[in-house]
């Protein structure tokens, strides 16, 4: 069963203007189970379809979105494919000898990023 969040009334601006970060305390309630990291689908409080992404209990920023469509199965192939979009996006733009590959939420891989030192990729904490 898919873990539902619901979010409070009034809440989700941010989401609606591009964000991807949902606060704790913007959260009503969470139908289902789950462990920090998996993913979770979040409506907004009239049960429109905001997205999906991962939560994480132990922060603030309780659910970080990776995709605004709620059917998007995230897995080894939608990272791959953000991956790799990330990676063709700068090799057109700057010089990838040594370079920032992922830039997180600029890349819609909220909280990862992930730095090229000439054949050394380094994931940055």
């Amino acid at each position: 069963m898919k873990t539902k969040v619901l979010l409070k009334k009034g809440e989700g601006r941010t989401i609606n203007a591009g964000g991807l970060w949902i606060y704790d305390n913007e959260i009503k309630e969470i139908h289902g189970h789950f462990k920090n990291g998996d993913i979770v689908d979040v409506y907004a409080h009239n049960e429109y379809p905001l997205g999906r992404g991962y939560i994480n209990q132990n922060s603030k920023i309780r659910i970080r979105l990776m995709t605004r469509n709620i059917d998007q199965e995230i897995d080894s192939d939608f990272l791959r494919m953000r991956l790799q979009n990330a990676w063709d996006y700068r090799k057109k733009t700057v010089d990838t000898s040594s370079c920032r590959i992922v830039f997180g939420d600029a890349d819609f891989l909220p909280g990862l990023v992930i730095d090229k030192f000439e054949d050394i990729l380094d994931n940055m904490k």
